[in-house]
């Protein structure tokens, strides 16, 4: 791996950790070199991650906690940076997905919606921030979705379009804020991709219409975004911040 792509010696934060999109970059972290704090709201899963990571020979913790609390996440980063020796880089990337039609959409549904998908990235950004910023700066990565910049066909998530959208455009108005004392902060959009929260009963059926209609004919698999998370974080992109990358198989061309 060349140097530029290297973590060694960093100290990664990652939410949502215990599976799927989390779990695979949290993995793809701790290869590329970096100990990496695992984050999750089912505190046995963060662990299983660091487990893992500690197998691979990496230096890992595992936390239980909710994005969506102020004290928790706060409590996660000291601890991080206590037990790890500091806090360079961060996945922002716990969140929820829920399906409803517009006009049935129960309130309480669009609340949760918005305070675990945005509220709650803010809510680490902010946290990791504090740390970063007195430090010299990191990396902050939030995952968003292509759901932020198109309306997917057949599916009626108003509320989780409108999260992922505003995570986007939070990621761009952190990079602005910050970039001058040297945090970059970008996110990554990924397209239909091979996760639990993607083979859930409900989105089953649509699978393979969703390939139909991606111009390289499948889902993302998780793996795939193990790159371009790596390069997020490392200086192989230090010129690189408010950017929204797009990791959806070519689906958005259409």
């Amino acid at each position: 791996m060349p140097d530029s792509f290297s973590l060694d010696g960093k100290v990664a934060f990652v939410t949502g950790a215990g599976r799927g999109i989390g779990h695979a970059i949290a993995v793809g972290w701790a290869r590329a070199g970096a100990a990496v704090a695992c984050f999750d709201l089912d505190g046995d899963s963060a662990e299983r991650t660091a487990a893992e990571l500690r197998t691979l020979g990496g230096r890992a913790i595992g936390m239980g906690g909710d994005v969506t609390d102020a004290d928790s996440v706060r409590t996660a980063v000291d601890r991080t940076t206590a037990e790890l020796g500091g806090l360079h880089i961060a996945l922002n990337n716990a969140g929820i997905a829920h399906q409803a039609p517009a006009e049935d959409l129960d309130p309480a549904d669009w609340r949760r919606m918005i305070e675990v998908n945005l509220t709650g990235v803010f809510l680490c950004a902010q946290a990791e921030a504090r740390v970063m910023l007195p430090n010299g700066g990191g990396s902050i990565i939030n995952l968003a979705s292509m759901s932020g910049s198109i309306v997917n066909r057949g599916l009626t998530q108003a509320h989780y379009n409108s999260a992922k959208a505003g995570v986007a455009h939070l990621t761009k108005s952190l990079a602005a804020e910050w970039a001058q004392r040297g945090i970059r902060v970008n996110s990554i959009s990924p397209g239909y991709t091979l996760t639990p929260m993607t083979q859930r009963p409900e989105v089953a059926g649509a699978r393979a219409e969703w390939e139909d209609q991606t111009p390289m004919g499948r889902m993302v698999q998780m793996e795939e975004l193990v790159g371009p998370a790596v390069f997020l974080a490392s200086s192989a992109s230090s010129a690189c911040t408010g950017v929204d990358l797009m990791v959806d198989c070519g689906f958005v061309c259409w």
